[in-house]
């Protein structure tokens, strides 16, 4: 079933798709009312092939087609459907606080003794802190050389409104970070503030003993996974959400306001290339990594990263493809899962790169402090949700709501965040390969390099 399901998505594919095509260029000459029902029926046969697959992958996909599709055919009635991406974008949000807090007291109070973990901790965060770093300042420099954003064009009104609410000066940001009252920050949706609070947290609670830090530890942790399986729930509403976003977007602007997310994708992939030519690899050849022998080993890791956008699939094989290039056990089982909540490489480039995106689709100019704040402020709240499904776009939507940034560009990320999620989450599994074997170097490991 499953099988002939599939063919007839691909005969759609092949043979309906390309005449729609050719019609939308103006190659074909058909009737609007046989063009529409054409393209409808190649949204169809996918559509049935979703059902047999069964990912939310697929469904998203197919969500963005059929919103475009509909905003294209019936724009008055697509603008009706606003309230659907409305309340998709509202169970998001009141996962934001929740989130950030748990996984942030999470992963500083569960690695602050630093006395137990010792010189090989202090090393690798700061190791991941730096590249991280690195990232994201990559991510801010491709997007602002592309200018990707630039060519999306959202209502004047909630381009006007968002510019009028962004901070008037850097001072006045800076002490809009700081909370007064944590249930005022979470309220009004002020991430950063919540940022600074679990922070300050993390920290006191580290400070606290370990008889009477524990509980509330453990409650920190059923929190995190609690909110990690309310995610996944809220983005089984992706689809629907989706779709009427991307209708009412459509609809109101034309199909014009897709063609930037072409050059926003061609965008990551350069960026996340020079990431790895640039960074990566320099790094690689300074500790004197065999590149090679490693490259072998992290091939397989990175490879099922890739194909699954999972970090998590991939970690089981990449402990053990590290661990047989000769790094010692404890080293591996320390830095290769501390890294997954510290060390996100591809991701945090893609949420830099992503939130300028919204930037400039809202037609708004960022200060180089503006920007300068919007990186720091990444580089702590990406830390600690690798096990939360589209955690990126989680990130990038509190940011995005943290500076006061339109919401609607963000909808439009949606459409081609698996291509965009598998390159970001493969450089995520190298970056944590390669900074296992770095840290086996700096703490005297030379039998990985003498083989």
């Amino acid at each position: 079933m499953k099988s002939r399901t599939l063919l007839a998505a691909l005969i759609g594919l092949l043979v309906v798709a390309p005449v729609s095509l050719g019609q939308r260029l103006g190659w074909v000459h058909l009737s609007p009312a046989l063009g529409e029902a054409l393209r409808w029926l190649v949204i169809a046969l996918f559509a049935g092939y979703a059902v047999q697959k069964r990912t939310l992958t697929a469904w998203i996909l197919i969500g963005m087609a059929a919103g475009v599709e509909f905003g294209h055919d019936w724009p008055a009635a697509a603008q009706n459907l606003q309230l659907l991406g409305t309340i998709f974008l509202r169970l998001i949000k009141v996962i934001i606080a929740p989130l950030i807090f748990s996984t942030l007291v999470v992963g500083i109070a569960g690695h602050a003794d630093l006395k137990k973990v010792g010189r090989m901790g202090v090393k690798a965060l700061i190791y991941f802190e730096i590249v991280s770093t690195l990232a994201l300042v990559i991510g801010f420099a491709a997007i602002n050389l592309s200018r990707a954003g630039e060519g999306v064009k959202l209502p004047p009104t909630t381009a006007t409104l968002a510019l009028n609410a962004a901070p008037r000066s850097a001072s006045d940001f800076i002490v809009n970070i700081f909370p007064e009252n944590i249930a005022k920050s979470v309220y009004e949706g002020e991430v950063l503030q919540v940022v600074i609070f679990s922070v300050l947290f993390g920290l006191a609670l580290a400070m606290v003993p370990e008889e009477k830090r524990r509980p509330f530890l453990k409650f920190a942790e059923s929190l995190a996974e609690t909110m990690f399986k309310f995610t996944n729930l809220v983005m089984l509403f992706a689809p629907i959400g989706v779709f009427g976003a991307v209708a009412y977007t459509v609809g109101h602007l034309g199909l014009g306001v897709l063609m930037p997310l072409l050059r926003l994708l061609a965008t990551m992939y350069v960026a996340l290339t020079v990431f790895i030519l640039a960074v990566l690899l320099p790094i690689a050849l300074i500790v004197g990594v065999p590149i090679r022998r490693f490259l072998r080993a992290a091939a397989e890791p990175v490879t099922i990263a890739f194909a699954t956008a999972s970090s998590e699939a991939a970690l089981p094989r990449a402990m053990e493809k590290i661990e047989a290039l000769g790094v010692p056990r404890d080293i591996v089982a320390f830095v290769l899962p501390t890294g997954y909540s510290f060390n996100l490489d591809g991701s945090s480039l893609y949420q830099s790169l992503a939130l300028i995106f919204v930037a400039q689709a809202a037609g708004i100019h960022l200060s180089a402090g503006q920007q300068a704040v919007m990186l720091l402020t990444l580089l702590v709240t990406s830390k600690g949700v690798a096990g939360v499904a589209r955690a990126s776009l989680v990130i990038v939507l509190a940011a995005a709501t943290s500076f006061h940034l339109p919401l609607e560009p963000v909808f439009l990320l949606f459409g081609i965040d698996q291509l965009m999620d598998m390159a970001r989450t493969g450089v995520n599994v190298l970056g944590n390969c390669l900074a296992t074997v770095v840290i086996a170097r700096w703490e005297g490991e030379t039998q990985l390099f003498s083989k």
